[in-house]
Order: C-alpha cells, then sequence, then structure tokens
C-alpha cells in the first residue's frame, strides 16, 4: 500500500511530499539554505489537501502551479481564510 501524499502550498509555494512535517520543518529551519523558500522566507503551511497517490499529488500539485495567483490565493482562502499556519495542525 502506497503512503499517503500531500499537495501542500506554503505561503507562495507548491509542492509535493510523502511527509508534510519533514518537509515544512525543513522550510522552516531553511535546510537548504540557497532556495526559494528559504531566501524569500516561506515557512507557513497555509493549505495542504491528502491525496492517496504520488500520481494524484503530482497531478494536483500541476494543476495549482498552472493556475494564476489569484486562483492560489482564492484557494487559500476559502479553505483558511486567516492564513493561519497549520504546521501544529499536522503535528498532531
Amino acid at each position: 500500500m502506497e503512503e499517503s501524499q500531500y499537495t501542500c502550498a506554503l505561503q507562495r509555494s507548491v509542492s509535493v511530499s510523502p511527509f508534510l512535517a519533514k518537509r515544512v520543518s525543513q522550510h522552516r529551519e531553511k535546510f537548504y539554505p540557497t532556495s526559494f523558500t528559504a531566501k524569500y522566507n516561506i515557512n507557513k503551511l497555509v493549505y495542504f489537501e491528502n491525496l492517496r497517490t504520488i500520481t494524484e499529488a503530482i497531478a494536483r500539485e500541476k494543476q495549482l502551479k498552472a493556475g494564476s495567483r489569484q486562483k492560489k490565493i482564492d484557494l487559500v482562502n476559502s479553505m483558511n481564510p486567516n492564513w493561519d499556519d497549520f504546521f501544529e495542525v499536522i503535528q498532531e
């Protein structure tokens, strides 16, 4: 059985990971200091989806990345209008 896969959005970044908490921790700790997220201090998890397969997660990531910035903002606003950081939620 394949592990759950997550498509997630930080403030200005969309990605896929099977280990969401670890991935967000790496962003928060600037594990890759020359990365886009480290350079622009992007470390707040504002949206995520739990998908069943890596194929679904990658397809959703591509769909989100292909959309306009406004569509991404609207998506986050529809699920998280205060743009709260979900990092503590995924730790539980």
